[in-house]
């Protein structure tokens, strides 16, 4: 049985991956499995609603079921109430994309963003997404709030992002990476420039009560062209007001103020 969910979950995050659908060979061949199981598993998910095929024999599609069940939870949680209306204010503020993640476990995830630019070149990845921590400015932010050992390892599980995938500034190796957490650290904030993304500069915080874990980041991001270094640096303080007003408010809702009080991790400075 637990091969069968390992099998179909796989699926699932394989088409999340791929907008534009794939064919049954491409599945079959990505996860490793039998043509006659993939299409099993995927006959199962057409009757359940979770994929679709966009024409006979052709490629397969998540639809919006997993979507809108995803927005069901987090509007259960009360995160896009707590947040979102800081969030708009730092867009205005900045006048550019605004992201919220979570800490769910091992992962980062954005959950909830605000668009502040009104013209000219925009960033606007889709929410949900699970940010490769290695080389993205929310990864940086909340790495650095951990012990080396324990960020490293947690890399070491999603894979170190090599520039040809991702920016071209991306850290090469785990030591360069842990020489950006070492000046996150001693600068409270993560600032990164065409890491995650040619083109792209960000810069975040984490939000967290002291003494506590993190229960996730707040990070503001545009094209390098618009927000330079100079820039971010001048968007600290607002980023800081936010990460602050966050955490203050983060008990009103549940998913946030369980976030920091039952992770297994340890932040540095309980060493």
């Amino acid at each position: 049985m637990s091969g069968v969910l390992e099998r179909t979950l796989g699926i699932l995050e394989t088409l999340s991956d791929q907008g534009q659908g794939m064919e049954l060979v491409a599945i079959a061949d990505r996860l490793n499995m039998p043509k006659s199981a993939a299409h099993r598993l995927l006959v199962d998910l057409i009757r359940l609603g979770y994929v679709r095929q966009v024409r006979d024999l052709g490629e397969y599609v998540l639809t919006t079921k997993l979507v809108s069940m995803g927005l069901s939870f987090l509007s259960q949680t009360g995160v896009i109430d707590v947040a979102q209306p800081l969030l708009d204010r730092l867009a205005e503020q900045t006048g550019e994309l605004v992201r919220l993640s979570v800490v769910d476990g091992d992962r980062l995830t954005w959950v909830a963003r605000a668009q502040g630019a009104r013209q000219g070149l925009r960033y606007d990845p889709d929410m949900g997404s699970i940010a490769r921590l290695s080389c993205s400015s929310s990864g940086w932010a909340w790495l650095s709030t951990l012990k080396d050992d324990t960020a490293l390892k947690l890399v070491s599980q999603q894979g170190l992002g090599i520039p040809k995938e991702f920016g071209p500034n991306a850290p090469k190796s785990l030591k360069a990476l842990l020489k950006a957490l070492q000046d996150t650290r001693k600068s409270g904030f993560a600032l990164t420039e065409e890491t995650y993304t040619t083109g792209l500069n960000a810069i975040a915080v984490p939000v967290g009560l002291s003494g506590q874990m993190p229960m996730g980041t707040i990070s503001v991001a545009g094209p390098s062209s618009r927000l330079t270094r100079e820039r971010m640096l001048s968007m600290v303080p607002h980023l800081m007001s936010a990460a602050a007003q966050l955490a203050s408010a983060s008990g009103a809702s549940p998913l946030l103020s369980r976030r920091s009080s039952q992770s297994t991790l340890q932040p540095i400075y309980a060493a």
